[in-house]
């Protein structure tokens, strides 16, 4: 790794690889990369000194690069995320011309191996554990370094450095990232069936979690929500039995407060920084693994309280008297019964209008019954049309199928433009926005329309 003076990411934009981008830039390597479409994100990384281009051409790779790899191969890592399409012209020039390719999981693989390493996976719960993790290990005097799957809203940005030898990553289980990872702390938050365009069936991503399990370093440990099909380490929970569990949970003037209860510690009366009996059950997690570390408890404490959560994770964009808007990443159905459920105990007497886009047709394919069940628990419901990322469409599958399953009385399907209309219009005094496509362009439209409303 020392050698390298010069990386390109094909799809830099991606939240994990702009992590990557900004620690080879921090390690004053030449930096640049390509992605498809211009975001925030992208915008981020220009803005801090890193080119980005858009157009999917070999005229757009700087000459400097072609040249420097001519002249010392090894100076040179093109790293790439398996959502760039394998029809790349970028992706197949570095290919065709003797470059060393490397998927952004194994790079972060290379970067973990001499570290102490405290890895969170999981379906879901994945990227608030470990910005949870991250955060208290910071606020608790460990200076930790850490590579996130989201922008956490304490530091605003998704990769953390530290002066440790301790770090902190999100352990994707997307096309079996996480096998190149040897962790020595790692924690699993569940195993929802998801990803069966990668996987097939739940069998066999439940078998990729057991041997992610099975590579944490010898005299490591294991921390798992009670109830997983996993052996051995320590069970946690924020509402059933299990090893380690959250007893008392409230919710006080808008926020959550729980005890943390161990076999060998209490930590009473905490208060969570965000809601939701989720992020209960995530702060279980993170402070296990902190304790494992020789955190003290009271700072564990202090430290959940002053968690302000990540961006795009129950996020408000509008909390005033007359209206609250609510933006969150959930795509899957267990994370959008989790979402809806926590808004619903935080306001049980306003009517809650939801927002929806479905990410992928095999997902929607696979899931349509259960995202129709739990769409159900919503007052209003306003689907987009599904977001494809990397998929070709499917016949048949469509955001009407969803819609049709539904028992939710007050449904349609509309743009964003109409949406953005509608909203206008209703002005809502509860709304939620979910999705992982490009939902989030609608969050700056939206707020603008109920902030001035």
């Amino acid at each position: 790794m020392n050698d390298i003076k010069q990386v390109y990411l094909v799809g830099i934009g991606g939240i994990g690889m702009s992590g990557l981008a900004r620690y080879f830039h921090k390690r004053n390597c030449v930096v640049s990369g390509y992605d498809r479409t211009r975001t925030p994100l992208t915008e981020s990384l220009m803005s801090e000194g890193i080119p980005v281009v858009f157009e999917d051409s070999v005229d757009q790779i700087p000459q400097e690069f072609i040249d420097s790899h001519s002249e010392n191969p090894e100076s040179t890592l093109v790293i790439y995320t398996p959502a760039i399409p394998h029809d790349s012209v970028i992706l197949n020039y570095f290919k065709d011309n003797g470059f060393e390719l490397n998927k952004r999981s194994q790079v972060l693989g290379i970067i973990s191996k001499g570290m102490f390493t405290v890895a969170v996976a999981g379906t879901h719960g994945k990227t608030t554990t470990s910005s949870m993790v991250a955060h208290i290990l910071k606020s608790g005097g460990l200076d930790c370094s850490a590579f996130l799957g989201g922008i956490t809203s304490n530091y605003n940005t998704n990769v953390l450095f530290g002066n440790s030898d301790v770090l902190v990553v999100e352990a994707d289980e997307y096309d079996r990232s996480f096998l190149t990872l040897h962790p020595d702390i790692a924690v699993i938050t569940s195993m929802d069936a998801d990803h069966l365009d990668i996987y097939g069936d739940k069998s066999h991503l439940t078998e990729s979690f057991k041997l992610f399990a099975s590579q944490i370093k010898p005299g490591g440990k294991l921390i798992h929500k009670e109830g997983l099909d996993l052996d051995g380490g320590a069970t946690y929970s924020a509402s059933s039995d299990a090893e380690i569990q959250a007893k008392n949970v409230r919710i006080e003037n808008g926020d959550f407060y729980f005890d943390y209860v161990s076999s060998s510690h209490t930590i009473e009366n905490i208060r969570l920084g965000i809601p939701g009996l989720h992020n209960v059950e995530n702060s279980v997690a993170a402070a296990t693994a902190a304790l494992m570390l020789g955190l003290d408890p009271e700072k564990i404490k202090e430290a959940l309280g002053s968690f302000k959560g990540v961006k795009r994770r129950f996020e408000y964009i509008v909390k005033s008297d007359n209206h609250i808007y609510i933006d969150d990443y959930a795509h899957h159905p267990e994370e959008l019964r989790a979402c809806i459920t926590a808004v619903k105990s935080l306001y049980p007497d306003k009517k809650l209008t939801t927002i929806f886009q479905p990410h992928l047709f095999t997902r929607t394919r696979d899931f349509a019954d259960g995202f129709a069940e739990v769409l159900s628990m919503t007052d209003e419901l306003i689907l987009l049309e599904i977001y494809p990322a990397r998929e070709l469409p499917i016949e048949g599958i469509n955001s009407a199928l969803i819609l049709n399953k539904s028992a939710c009385q007050n449904k349609r399907i509309c743009g964003k433009e109409e949406t953005v209309e509608l909203i206008k219009n209703e002005r809502p005094e509860l709304l939620l926005t979910v999705g992982a496509g490009d939902i989030d362009t609608l969050v700056e439209p939206l707020k603008n329309v109920l902030s001035n409303a």
